[in-house]
């Protein structure tokens, strides 16, 4: 019972698409020419491509280095001027919220609330493909977490409405090296503290979330967790799921990740249907999957941290180009070694 909900399928190649297009239609109607988001990647993308359908000017604001070149090319085939910040996403939000007070500028980051209304479509779309069956466990990636209160909403309001019998539980799971919710959850006063972030998964590659709040409120009021998951369990998540022929940002892997940790607590039982939220497009960061394979990911100190298990795990997954001459013969001998060694394994 592992489902999963690919966003990534949507027109520009992520769940940003159906905030965006809600948000981007209160703009037209209230006459903007302007549009504008900091965003490190997918927002961007959702935004400039939303904006251009509009006829309206977008502005975007990314932050210097550690952000994916593809997600960025696509914000920029659709007309985007693009302003790089030396900071980093966070640095970059605080610039923009200055910046529409000066300007008239109509602000489509998370904090627009009509984000969050048409972020909420993915919840009714589940419902209907799952014949209105509530599954148990709902698994979020957690970045500025406007997705994860989005669903929660979503979720809320059919059961308010009597259209369902009871609301799942949702679970977000973020990056080690970005996780402030993660530390909130994990805290016994739950203080939310913002965080240097650093990770390689670079849509949730935030430490100073818009939306946790919310977000909080939705893991409290529906009885999910948070957890944290490592650059490695990341990494190899992907791998995983790629091997079933469902391709994902490295982002959206942390949900396989963290059900992963969420099973072995026991939280998430093997009977429970559980939906993971696949947030973005395989191709959205297509270098990571090419480092992965070709085994230039990580560092050695990073290669020296992980198991001899997970190694070999690492190993079966990876699918290097295999460079030959061109020779039939050649061809024909090395799928015969392949065959053999994987009837062996």
């Amino acid at each position: 019972w592992l489902l999963a909900k690919h966003q990534g399928m949507n027109p520009t190649g992520s769940f940003k698409d159906t905030g965006m297009t809600a948000a981007l239609s209160v703009a037209v109607d209230r006459k903007f020419e302007w549009v504008a988001c900091a965003s490190t990647g997918n927002t961007s993308a959702a935004m400039a491509a939303y904006a251009a359908r509009a006829g309206l000017r977008s502005l975007v604001f990314i932050p210097d280095g550690k952000i994916a070149w593809g997600k960025l090319s696509q914000a920029m085939d659709y007309g985007a001027l693009t302003i790089q910040l030396k900071t980093d996403f966070d640095g970059c939000v605080r610039i923009l919220t200055d910046l529409v007070t000066r300007f008239p500028i109509y602000l489509l980051n998370s904090v627009n609330p009509y984000r969050l209304e048409g972020q909420k479509t993915p919840a009714f779309e589940m419902l209907e493909q799952l014949d209105w069956q509530v599954p148990e466990h709902i698994v979020v990636p957690g970045g500025n977490l406007a997705n994860a209160a989005a669903l929660g909403k979503g979720f809320n309001e059919l059961h308010h409405l009597g259209m369902i019998q009871r609301v799942p539980k949702i679970s977000i799971i973020q990056a080690m090296g970005a996780n402030p919710l993660y530390r909130w959850f994990i805290d016994s006063n739950r203080i939310m503290k913002p965080v240097v972030a650093d990770t390689r998964a670079t849509a949730i590659r935030i430490g100073n979330p818009a939306s946790w709040r919310k977000s909080a409120a939705v893991i409290e009021k529906m009885g999910g967790w948070c957890e944290q998951v490592s650059e490695q369990e990341i990494a190899l998540a992907k791998a995983q799921i790629g091997a079933e022929g469902i391709g994902c940002e490295p982002a959206s892997a942390v949900t396989f990740a963290g059900l992963k940790k969420l099973v072995a607590q026991g939280r998430v039982t093997p009977e429970e249907r559980v939906v993971l939220i696949l947030t973005g497009h395989t191709l959205k960061d297509s270098q990571y999957t090419i480092d992965y394979h070709r085994g230039e990911l990580f560092t050695e100190a990073e290669n020296a941290q992980i198991s001899s298990a997970d190694q070999a795990l690492h190993a079966s997954l990876r699918k290097p180009p295999v460079v030959l001459d061109a020779d039939p013969d050649v061809v024909l001998h090395a799928l015969e070694s392949h065959m053999k060694m994987t009837q062996t394994v």
